[in-house]
């Protein structure tokens, strides 16, 4: 009896082993079957593109349908574990199927590489000059040039402006290869608002301008600064022929009034004597709106102009000599002299 217990002690014994083996063979394949399904698939470098409503799951199969990651629900199965499931977000990654799972749910949950478009809106620039800078840079410039035309877009302009002349900013933006027009004009919009700080309007209004005002009148000296360093000089003429109730004769005015450029002014076919709301020459003030859009610098220099002569005198009169000098005078007299001189 003795050994019948011993020999089904020895049995049970060799059945637990078995057992014991069995569990053992079937985690180390469990185990094997994981890592094989969390290894790096193999497939080559690939940049995952996700778009606003993109699911993990989808972003998952795609992946594994590329050969980034070897099973999509191993992928989906890291990310729920990690508690990064839901930080998926829209953009740009880089991957490759040189990634374990993990080291791909890792990269979905940081930042993204958000695509963009670069696109330099140059100062001076007019509205009709825009759709085709922003048609070169992949966009719809007919779209563009639609929401240009809506002035309701901008608080600033007048109820007879029929576009957002003078009120999209020149700037270098950076847009979403995809961003709407609509949303491109208003980003542009909205930076020219920047400028109108309540510092900056203040200072506006003690010489005597509104916002608009003060746009137009930055608009005429961007058009008539050869440089940066001119405008505060030119700003100065403009705004003492303001004051002394003198024509301003800027000849960009009444090249924006005819829809002309500037090289186009014929005077012998009376360009110059042809009224237009927005001729200098032949009206009085300012012209009805801006003729361009300027640059801070521009706009700055209406604030901040210089109206004196070195003598004191209020300065009423510039030219440029084609030295490349700017010559400001205080009397139409030394004008003419100057223009016999440098001309």
């Amino acid at each position: 009896m003795t050994r019948l217990r011993g020999g089904g002690t020895s049995v049970w014994a060799r059945v637990l082993l078995i057992v014991l083996v069995l569990l053992l063979l079937g985690a180390l394949g469990a185990f094997l079957y994981v890592r094989n399904l969390t290894a790096p698939a193999g497939g080559a470098a690939y940049t995952l593109d996700v778009k606003p409503g993109d699911t993990l799951g989808g972003v998952a199969r795609e992946l594994q349908d590329k050969k980034v990651i070897r099973s999509a629900d191993a992928l989906r199965f890291v990310m729920r574990q990690n508690g990064t499931a839901g930080s998926l977000k829209e953009g740009m990654y880089d991957l490759s199927g040189a990634l374990t799972v993990q080291q791909v749910a890792d990269k979905l949950a940081g930042p993204s590489r958000i695509p963009v478009v670069n696109v330099s809106v140059p100062e001076g620039k007019r509205i009709k000059d825009l759709p085709a800078i922003f048609q070169k840079a992949g966009y719809d410039g007919e779209a563009v040039l639609a929401a240009l035309k809506d002035p309701s877009l901008s608080q600033y302009t007048a109820d007879t402006q029929k576009n957002l002349e003078g009120f999209v900013f020149p700037a270098t933006y950076e847009f979403r290869p995809q961003e709407t027009p609509r949303k491109i004009v208003e980003t542009m919009v909205a930076r020219m608002n920047e400028e109108f700080t309540p510092e900056q309007m203040a200072k506006a209004e003690a010489l005597g301008l509104g916002v608009r005002d003060w746009v137009i009148l930055g608009s005429m000296v961007q058009a008539e600064a050869a440089n940066d360093l001119e405008m505060p000089i030119v700003a100065g003429v403009f705004l003492n022929r303001l004051k002394d109730g003198i024509a301003l004769g800027s000849d960009p005015t009444v090249a924006y009034g005819l829809g002309k450029d500037l090289p186009e002014l014929d005077r012998s076919a009376g360009d110059f004597t042809t009224d237009t709301p927005y001729s200098t020459y032949t009206r009085m003030g300012l012209p009805a709106g801006p003729i361009n859009n300027p640059g801070q610098a521009a706009l700055q220099s209406v604030l901040n102009a210089n109206r004196k002569l070195a003598d004191g005198r209020d300065a009423l009169y510039f030219l440029h000599a084609p030295d490349g000098k700017i010559y400001v005078n205080h009397t139409y007299a030394e004008h003419l002299r100057d223009n016999e001189r440098y001309r």
